[in-house]
């Protein structure tokens, strides 16, 4: 049986919005800078987010590298904004080969399968409100930010004493959460998008960011009735990577964050007039081998859908992944391939567009009774 860390008592579900103080003890801890010294397991050159040329990692094992960069159409904070993933294929330090690819089906899953090391796509970089996202719907599933019903852009709120998100926050490519599947574990259906992956390490990552991690747990959050997996990682090149390799080595070093992770994802959604999140398992987060299971699972899953396998839910005539675009430019005789792409403009550099102040707004929810 998958063993795991007992979650903190939930938060009383007659949360309320007040303005009543919270202790901010949490936020030192969450905040608390890191140590220590990473061994480098992909040789790993970064420039910066604003610049095209955004990532890069290299297999020892392997005779070409392949690194990834960002193209950004349209200004942040805006419903143009749209950012796409290029791959760049170089041998012997020259470039061979380019093009816009699927961050959804063409970065693999696995980085190092051997080693247990897996290619995490950061969406929102930690302290930041915008709620980006792979969009599904369209083709190459570039990266966008997320709309509410009424069409407005989504930003989370600060629930005291969280800013933004806690972590880099972002999928597992390769993986998809099939809402026709009801899990055994939760009895509960897939919500229909990659496995989501909280990164927390201490560098703060960007958009289109492609990380190398390692898993060290996971949760099984109900939201609004579905099932919806928080993979915890760390970038293997971390400094504190060496010593993060479980779950209860989380709650050893970094103190509190676990329980941050599960009161964020609780509560996140009260200010937008919701009622407050569950979980599976009473919130505890269950060991690594439990989470590569999961992972296991939306892989294959994801697989099926690719294939055309996949089935609709018991009682619905449409399948949800009919609207999923599976276009992909490197898995050939796999799903919707094509070796040229749907036209992408150039890259844009363009300033983030002004937000409602209304974003930044703090919210103090309390677990006392109405």
């Amino acid at each position: 049986m998958a063993m795991g860390l007992q979650a903190p008592p939930p938060l009383s579900p007659s949360h309320r919005i007040t303005s009543s103080f919270v202790s901010s003890r949490r936020t030192a801890q969450i905040a608390r800078h890191l140590s220590g010294s990473a061994t480098q397991y992909f040789s790993s050159t970064s420039s910066s987010p604003s610049s095209p040329s955004s990532a890069s990692s290299t297999s020892p094992k392997m005779a070409s590298e392949v690194t990834y960069a960002v193209r950004k159409n349209g200004a942040l904070n805006t419903p143009e904004f749209k950012l796409y993933i290029e791959q760049h294929v170089h041998q012997k330090g020259a470039k061979v080969s380019s093009k816009v690819i699927s961050p959804f089906h063409d970065i693999p899953l696995y980085a190092d399968k051997e080693k247990g090391i897996l290619n995490m796509v950061v969406e929102i970089p930690r302290w930041t409100n915008a709620k980006l996202e792979i969009s599904k719907e369209q083709e190459l599933n570039p990266i966008v930010q997320d709309k509410d019903k009424a069409g407005n852009l989504r930003f989370v709120r600060n629930c005291f004493p969280h800013r933004g998100y806690l972590w880099n926050y972002g999928a597992f490519p390769q993986t998809w959460e099939d809402p026709a599947h009801e899990d055994q574990h939760t009895a509960a259906y897939g919500d229909n998008d990659p496995l989501d992956v909280c990164e927390i390490g201490e560098q703060v990552g960007y958009t289109g960011q492609v990380k190398q991690v390692k898993v060290l747990g996971i949760m099984a959050l109900l939201d609004e009735g579905e099932t919806d997996w928080k993979v915890i990682v760390i970038d293997v090149n971390d400094p504190l990577a060496p010593e993060l390799n479980t779950a209860e080595d989380i709650e050893s070093k970094l103190p509190g964050l676990l329980r941050a992770t599960n009161e964020w994802f609780r509560i996140y959604k009260i200010p937008h007039g919701k009622p407050e999140n569950q979980f599976a398992f009473t919130g505890e987060t269950k060991n690594k081998e439990f989470a590569n299971d999961i992972i296991k699972e939306c892989h294959k899953a994801w697989s099926r859908l690719l294939d055309g396998k996949t089935e609709p839910r018991q009682g619905q005539r449409e399948k949800a992944a009919d609207k999923i675009k599976i276009t992909n430019t490197t898995l050939v005789g796999k799903g919707d391939y094509r070796a040229t792409p749907p036209e992408v403009k150039p890259h844009e550099e363009l300033p983030p567009a002004a937000v409602d102040p209304t974003s930044e707004k703090w919210y103090f929810i309390s677990g006392n009774s109405a």
